[in-house]
């Protein structure tokens, strides 16, 4: 860790419904988020091999080669899970001023990812995170794994800078990270003057956001070795009341 590198300020699991409410804003380690979703850490890290099979996000508008990722919407009602009809990703321009505005289709998540046990309990504990928050009702969801390279020598996980989802909840958990620096999580009040940063090392820790509160973002990474090459692997899920962005 550099000395200009700030440690997460994880919680504890039975912690992070009442950081939301209050602050917005609630992180869990690795161990922490396998147990705070009910399944063993190695079920999580299972999933991993997906993330060599993403596919190029061909909309950067930036002209970047620097993502891959997939897309796959859920609604999630009381506990059942159930996967909707392969759609496309919408934001209003508003949330997205680079992207916002466009269809843009990519490839679903791998059926095998999808069937695994640990990614229905994933959704089921976001969900209850979610009915916390603001009542049970049916979630629209959107899971989109990413991974952020430096094949153009800098990757950046938030192209269209400091934002919000334009849904109830969002949650980013850091996969995993290989020969890179930067890539540090920044988290603002949106109506307000405070914001906390820190850079999310462990496989699996989890950052859950209060979107209507909170803006959010992650710095560009750059490879460890000039000559190297390396990414950061994220999983980005929201959550979003009364159905999915675009109809």
């Amino acid at each position: 860790m550099s000395a200009a590198e700030f440690s997460p300020p994880y919680l504890s699991p039975n912690a992070i419904d009442t950081a939301l409410r209050e602050r917005g804003v609630g992180l869990l380690s690795g161990e922490d988020t396998a147990a705070w979703i009910g399944v063993p850490l190695a079920e999580l890290r299972a999933l991993e091999p997906h993330w060599d099979r993403l596919v190029a996000d061909g909309y950067l508008k930036d002209g970047g080669r620097y993502r891959q990722r997939r897309h796959s919407c859920f609604v999630v009602d009381g506990g059942r899970v159930q996967p909707v009809p392969h759609r496309a990703h919408w934001q209003p321009v508003e949330y997205n001023a680079l992207h916002g505005g466009m269809q843009r289709w990519f490839e679903p998540m791998e059926p095998a990812m999808v069937a695994a046990p640990a990614w229905t309990r994933l959704l089921q504990r976001l969900a209850a995170s979610a009915d916390a928050l603001r009542g049970a009702q049916p979630w629209y969801v959107e899971a989109h794994p990413f991974r952020i390279d430096t094949t153009d020598g800098i990757g950046r996980p938030t192209p269209e800078g400091a934002h919000r989802d334009g849904v109830d909840l969002v949650a980013v958990f850091l996969v995993g990270r290989h020969a890179i620096k930067g890539g540090e999580s920044r988290v603002f009040e949106a109506n307000g003057p405070s914001g906390q940063r820190f850079t999310l090392r462990d496989p699996w820790s989890l950052l859950l956001i209060d979107d209507p509160r909170v803006i959010h973002e992650s710095t560009p990474i750059q490879p460890e070795d000039p000559e190297g090459h390396g990414w950061r692997d994220t999983l980005v899920v929201t959550l979003r009341a009364g159905g999915f962005q675009g109809g």
